[in-house]
């Protein structure tokens, strides 16, 4: 079943998401699943290229508000990186992905202009979780 998404922020995350989806196609990454869920986290892509896979958190801002007064990858807390290895290590056990496969954690910032339909996209490879 799809996640439903109702409130405002959620609503700017899915597009966020649904833009960084577009954006990883067009850079040649497949993907794999989305909103990938446990109750201790949740995976919002996991995509493949190549032989690696990719487990992107994705951040998005809207100019709307003060939301642009805080950095975006701040909000990637040490007890968040925690909840996503494990989700990780679940997602890897339950798909059955080989220990010898390469895999890397990459942080999507999606800077929304809601008013005038674009998107700003920025990338941070291999977060250390």
């Amino acid at each position: 079943m799809p996640k439903v998404f109702t409130s405002k922020k959620q609503k700017i995350g899915e597009i966020g998401e649904n833009i960084a989806c577009k954006f990883l196609v067009k850079q040649g990454f497949s993907i794999l699943d989305r909103n990938y869920t446990k109750k201790w986290g949740e995976l919002d892509i996991v995509a493949r290229k190549y032989d690696k896979l990719y487990f992107i958190e994705v951040k998005s801002v809207s100019g709307e508000g003060n939301l642009l007064l805080k950095r975006p990858e701040e909000n990637m807390h040490p007890w968040k990186m925690k909840r996503m290895s494990r989700v990780i290590q679940t997602y890897l056990l339950s798909k059955k992905i080989t220990e010898n496969t390469e895999w890397q954690v990459d942080l999507l910032i999606v800077y929304l202009d809601l008013e005038n339909k674009k998107a700003k996209i920025r990338r941070i490879k291999n977060i250390i979780l």
